[in-house]
């Protein structure tokens, strides 16, 4: 019975090499990316509109506005991403600072290359809309705190 086991090649009993896979969904990347755009004065993505950015709230449609691609070979990612912004600001500067930040964050979280943060600038946020919008949420506040009794 022991000849059997010197026949058999100790090779055999090796493990093979351990392959590691990770995956990153889109939504993974949209949430890393919405959180970059919040912290972004004068910018909102554009399926938000003005007045949820205003109250802080984020749009049913996600990930409407941010559109992600893997290239699972290169380990990149390559982003597209649609925004409103404030009249008056640069758009030449606030789309480098868009791209910078994006760039940063999601190569920091997920350990991918950005090959592409494409920003589209879809609408302009004008002052008085901007006026109109703060008045309403103030009085939606103000209604708020009215009907909780505060």
């Amino acid at each position: 019975m022991k000849d059997e086991y010197k026949q058999i090649e100790s090779g055999e009993f090796e493990l093979p090499e351990t392959t590691y896979v990770r995956d990153v969904e889109s939504r993974v990347f949209q949430g890393i990316i919405l959180q970059c755009i919040t912290k972004i004065d004068g910018v909102s993505l554009s399926s938000q509109t003005f007045f949820d950015s205003l109250l802080g709230r984020e749009s049913q449609e996600r990930g409407r506005g941010i559109y992600v691609e893997q290239d699972l070979k290169k380990h990149s990612v390559h982003i597209k991403i649609e925004v409103n912004i404030e009249y008056g600001l640069k758009i030449p500067e606030k789309a480098e600072e868009i791209q910078t930040k994006i760039a940063e964050m999601v190569s920091k979280l997920s350990g991918l290359h950005v090959s592409c943060v494409h920003v589209i600038f879809k609408n302009l946020i004008v002052e008085n809309e901007i006026n109109e919008k703060q008045d309403e949420v103030a009085e939606i506040k103000e209604e708020e705190e009215y009907s909780t009794g505060l």
